[in-house]
């Protein structure tokens, strides 16, 4: 019996899935008597560290969890359960953790994107039971914006590289804790996780050592989901936003089965793109819901929903927050949630105001999970232009001229699966959003979808050089070099495609092949 600590925020479901399929059962903690009774606990964390401590504190968990962890039975931190470890973080200057390990939480500051969110390695720096059949080269799933630095470096288990050398886990006796997630890492995470989990494994180092790691370039596969004429779920593709042909919704599978198929052919991370778009009330589409909970399941890498994260009214007057319906997707299996057409009229309200609001959803759902949870997906289109100052948004002079020659061209944002163009640009768009807590742009481009002509590196290097948060590259992929391409021509850190891997077109494992020894991926 395995104990799991959920104080309430994030995606827990994944770490009980993943703990259940190596044959494990899970007891979920309602009192500190479980705590406290407690042979095994895994305390998985996501969001904010304030938020935590206040929700630990409010449920009386904090004093009998010391307790656990000065009694050294065996313990599991995954990320904010980590940092949950240390003295104090400066994402919440004067609230307390548990102080457990002495030592303080630091925000990262660097001139790369953060979030640091992706695959990286481990350099492994003492014997661990986790290692246990580890080669030693596989990376894990990290997504935050916060390290560790303990001040006993005994405690250091392993570390990462990013920009600079932080703590990517540590151990003191049973305790053990990573900032990357094992049940987001695939397999060679559920191994780590079997590791900790087994009573006969022995500390081991792995057969291969690392001295340095690198970020891999992440491959993310899209599922566009709707409901067809017939009512059945299914994954669509759209041209140029367009998912209908001879009158009828394009129907390329399953959700569930595709995202299977894509998690066993190396996928990152996959992504459910709901474009019903809840017409009437997100929290009754229970088969999006179920999509969540069948995938995660099976699926151990990061998963995305996006459609209708939004404020609601129901028919008999009930109001409900975007945060209510987005914890309800986190607690049936989502990581992150996308917000599309949502986000543009947010940043225009605030663009108006000059001030924060404080009750948008991209700043509320920030704010209690973390800007890690929180991406924004920005559907633009081209509009030629005579000249630089012919109009007051970010202007770009093109190698691709526009009906009339034009050199010069914006990206104007697009809100109702891209039916209307609004008066703001993706490049205002994405740096506000930024600004409001986002931690991640998905950087689609209609005049792209579905062309196979390969990204738009123009609108790509205007975003990506306008902020500092990580940007996913989406539309028009058509071949495996297509992919080297916006990988070796921005600084996107990660690219989506969906009809190629859909018809098999372009198989995710020819992708991956065609980049190894070219760019840094995960293999």
């Amino acid at each position: 019996m395995i104990t799991l600590l959920d104080y309430g925020a994030g995606n827990v479901r994944s770490v009980i899935n993943a703990i259940e399929s190596l044959g494990e059962t899970v007891k979920i903690v309602s009192t500190d008597t479980d705590i406290l009774a407690a042979e095994k606990m895994v305390f998985p964390g996501v969001g904010a560290f304030g938020n935590m401590m206040q929700i630990l504190h409010r449920k009386g968990l904090v004093e009998p969890l010391k307790a656990y962890l000065s009694s050294n039975r065996p313990f599991l931190g995954i990320c904010l359960g980590l940092q949950a470890l240390f003295d104090a973080s400066e994402e919440a200057p004067g609230c307390e953790g548990l102080g457990f390990i002495p030592g303080v939480v630091k925000r990262f500051t660097l001139e790369l994107a953060v979030p640091h969110i992706g695959w990286n390695g481990l350099n492994i720096r003492q014997p661990s039971k986790i290692f246990d059949k580890l080669e030693g080269t596989e990376k894990f799933y990290f997504v935050h914006s916060y390290y560790v630095a303990p001040l006993d470096a005994s405690v250091v288990l392993t570390t990462t590289d990013y920009g600079e050398r932080f703590v990517s886990a540590i151990q003191r006796g049973n305790i053990i804790a990573t900032q990357f997630h094992p049940e987001k890492s695939g397999r060679a995470g559920l191994r780590l996780l079997k590791n900790f989990l087994d009573t006969g494994s022995r500390p081991s180092l792995p057969a291969r050592a690392s001295n340095s790691t690198r970020l891999a370039k992440r491959i993310i596969a899209c599922l566009d989901v709707r409901s067809n004429d017939q009512g059945d779920l299914v994954v669509t593709k759209g041209d140029r936003y367009d998912v209908r042909e001879e009158g009828s919704v394009r129907n390329l599978g399953r959700p569930v089965e595709l995202a299977g198929r894509y998690y066993e052919e190396g996928a990152d991370e996959i992504t459910f793109l709901n474009i019903t778009g809840f017409r009437d009330f997100p929290l009754e589409d229970m088969p999006m819901l179920e999509v969540l909970k069948q995938t995660s399941r099976t699926v151990f890498v990061p998963l995305t929903i996006g459609g209708g994260i939004r404020n609601y009214t129901d028919k008999n007057g009930r109001h409900y927050s975007a945060l209510e319906v987005a914890a309800e997707y986190f607690r049936s299996g989502a990581d992150k949630v996308s917000i599309g057409s949502d986000a543009v009229l947010v940043v225009e309200d605030y663009l108006k105001s000059g001030v924060k609001s404080g009750r948008s959803a991209i700043e509320e759902i920030a704010r209690v999970y973390g800007n890690q949870a929180v991406v924004v997906s920005i559907d633009p289109r081209r509009v030629y232009v005579p000249s630089r100052d012919a109009v007051r948004h970010p202007v770009i002079e093109t190698s691709s001229p526009g009906p009339d020659g034009e050199r010069y061209c914006w990206y104007q944002c697009t809100i109702k699966g891209g039916r209307e163009g609004r008066d703001l640009d993706a490049v205002t768009l994405a740096r506000t959003c930024e600004d409001l807590g986002a931690g991640e742009i998905l950087l689609n481009c209609i005049d792209r979808d579905g062309t196979r002509l390969g990204f738009d590196i123009e609108l790509i290097n205007a975003v990506k050089e306008a902020i500092s948060i990580p940007v996913i590259a989406s539309s028009g992929a058509g071949r495996s070099d297509h992919f080297l391409e916006v990988f070796t021509k921005t600084a996107a850190e990660s690219a989506l495609a969906a009809g190629i891997f859909h018809r098999r077109e372009v198989p995710i494992a020819a992708v991956k092949n065609f980049l190894q020894d070219k760019v840094d991926i995960r293999l």
